[in-house]
């Protein structure tokens, strides 16, 4: 994919099988945390929970499977169970970090935009030694709706002082594009193996595609 870095000033990145390979790790949680309750896990529940933040994962823990431990108490229990993979596990996607030092040479701001919380994000940006290269991160308990809603991404765009035409987003999930769209930015479709089977509505719904970070080209 070729990028025209004259009309970009500014690259967004959702976090989770986008920017990093972590979405196995959510997956997995699922399947433990359910598990604790006597509960086997459904085929379908990434698919429901793509984009939104944890504190609406928690809700809809509740009513979908009739969870009574606390919201807070829940999303405490999904960060334990993340730390460890998120501190040693989880790798950015092949060539990001190539793609954000190209970014800071080139003067185009850089932001992330995931609906995880706030400390697992930190935590794996400044494990993978990436936190310096990103001027803003915005998490989903910082915005009132989560995706497909544009919240997240416009306010991402505004602590980055760019405005949403000149922002070039990249996603791994059709909510999350769609985001993108509502927010009036550009989307770049980014693979992720959790996500394959929503690969056509990915290529037909972005403005481009690609495996991985190596396929970005400059003019």
């Amino acid at each position: 994919m070729v990028l025209n870095g004259n009309n970009i000033q500014a690259m967004i990145f959702d976090l989770d099988g986008s920017l990093m390979d972590s979405m196995w790790v959510w997956r997995r949680i699922d399947i433990e945390y359910l598990d604790r309750f006597g509960i086997k896990a459904p085929a379908d529940i990434q698919t429901d929970i793509g984009g939104i933040s944890m504190h609406e994962t928690a809700i809809y823990f509740q009513k979908r499977f009739g969870i009574t431990d606390s919201l807070e108490q829940m999303k405490a229990d999904w960060n334990q169970m993340a730390w460890d993979h998120y501190t040693h596990d989880v790798m950015p996607k092949k060539g990001a970090k190539d793609l954000l030092h190209e970014c800071v040479r080139r003067g185009i701001r850089t932001g992330i935009a995931s609906s995880n919380s706030r400390e697992l994000v930190e935590q794996v940006v400044r494990s993978r030694g990436m936190f310096d290269l990103f001027d803003t991160i915005v998490t989903g308990s910082e915005v009132q709706r989560g995706k497909p809603q544009p919240d997240i991404y416009l306010r991402c765009a505004r602590e980055l002082s760019v405005e949403p035409a000149a922002c070039l987003v990249f996603e791994d999930i059709p909510d999350g594009i769609a985001a993108a769209h509502n927010a009036g930015m550009r989307c770049i479709a980014v693979y992720d193996p959790v996500s394959e089977a929503m690969d056509k509505e990915k290529r037909r719904s972005s403005d481009g595609y690609i495996r991985d970070f190596t396929e970005i080209n400059w003019q």
